[in-house]
């Protein structure tokens, strides 16, 4: 999910040391670019139209002001186009007013948590429109648009309202990406990954209908603390474990975990929030290169097919991060950081423990079948002695008799 990368001041305890501003730079990369080959019609992730890791200043950062949502909708020619908005009209002003935030936006944590969705979910059904919402406050920008509190004025919920511009959807070429996004997302259901509720579009926008995460994005929460400890590491990771082996049930593939790409909720629970790159898999094995490179694993920077384990890759890669405060292969150039992957080639600072040591080097493994399950990863001993959740499906005993 594009969101506002927004640092705030340290809290941590004194030993923590703030991010380098100047240091190395996670960018993505696309097997194009790797090949020496550019081919329009390739839509893996590039520098062009993936997502970026930037580093945030260390102050408040301003956003800027959000555009006047309320426009005319066109007149509707889909399923799930919303009827023409009465009583509004659209403007033609190059600087249209900022919208203000609703007056009842100062309890929008405790409307989270006590407020209905039974009105706002995802019955293709509903016709949905800006007229059925109330646009507050602008929570992120990115590259195709931007994410809004709002609430929705029947049940009075309040949400998060994701707006993307067409024109900037069909310029990157990723209109196919945006709807295997909404397909997969709007039917997973489970309490680590954002809800994706509904959507509708009008001449020039989609808008997104999310759930809305109050303590915002983890990455930010990453920089504030530089690392986390024992316990908070091992809590996330049984969170992100119980959310992937859910979505490997459903056949979907992430491929893209990174801090970017989750969010906190209310009570500070993660959530999985992106799944532009994610995709459906059944029973094919894929080989297109996507994700963050830093995060990919080897056998999709050498171009080999690649399955549901490259998320048991991230989850490691992960892990290491949350516990170092950097990813095990960073480095300042793309071609150190592909010989770094190629080779499992990291080390670890001598404050990490053995136990998550034991976990990380049974995820970063260069063949994928010697890689430790989901189920493993949530019976290992560093994740049960020190996480604070406990997966939401049963584990299965061991059998007595083996």
């Amino acid at each position: 999910m594009d969101a506002a990368k927004t640092a705030r001041r340290s809290q941590c305890p004194a030993t923590a040391k703030q991010l380098n501003s100047d240091g190395p730079k996670r960018v993505p990369v696309s097997q194009n670019k790797q090949a020496g080959v550019s081919t329009s019609s390739q839509r893996a992730l590039g520098v062009s139209n993936g997502p970026q890791r930037v580093q945030r200043p260390a102050g408040p950062q301003k956003l800027p002001q959000p555009p006047a949502l309320r426009i005319e909708a066109s007149q509707a020619s889909r399923e799930n186009t919303p009827p023409p908005a009465r009583g509004r009209t659209t403007s033609s002003s190059s600087a249209p007013a900022p919208v203000e935030p609703p007056a009842q936006e100062k309890t929008a944590d405790k409307a989270v948590a006590t407020g209905s969705m039974n009105s706002v979910n995802s019955n293709s059904k509903k016709r949905w429109s800006l007229e059925n919402f109330d646009i507050g406050r602008p929570l992120g920008k990115g590259k195709f648009g931007n994410v809004y509190l709002a609430r929705e004025r029947q049940s009075m919920f309040i949400l998060a309202l994701k707006v993307l511009f067409k024109k900037q959807l069909e310029k990157a070429g990723v209109e196919h990406q945006l709807r295997r996004e909404v397909e997969i997302q709007s039917h997973l259901r489970h309490p680590n990954i954002l809800r994706l509720y509904g959507y509708f579009h009008d001449s020039s926008r989609v808008y997104l209908i999310l759930e809305y995460a109050p303590k915002g994005e983890l990455y930010s929460e990453l920089q504030r603390c530089t690392r986390f400890d024992d316990q908070r590491s091992a809590t996330y990771i049984t969170e992100l474990a119980d959310a992937l082996h859910y979505c490997h049930s459903k056949k979907v593939i992430h491929r893209d975990i990174k801090p970017e790409n989750l969010l906190l909720g209310a009570n500070g629970e993660l959530k999985i929030a992106d799944f532009g790159w994610s995709v459906h898999a059944p029973s094919s094995r894929r080989s297109t290169l996507c994700g963050t490179l830093d995060y990919l694993p080897p056998e999709m920077i050498e171009g080999r097919t690649h399955d549901e384990k490259v998320d048991l890759w991230s989850l490691g890669v992960l892990c290491y991060e949350f516990l170092v405060g950097k990813p095990p292969f960073e480095t300042s150039s793309h071609q150190e950081t592909y010989r770094k992957i190629s080779r499992v080639e990291f080390s670890y600072p001598a404050f990490v423990s053995e136990g998550s040591r034991d976990l990380i080097n049974k995820l970063l493994k260069h063949n994928p079948i010697q890689r430790l399950p989901l189920q493993g990863v949530l019976t290992h001993p560093w994740v049960t002695e020190n996480s604070t959740k406990r997966p939401t499906f049963e584990i299965p005993s061991a059998d007595p008799g083996q």
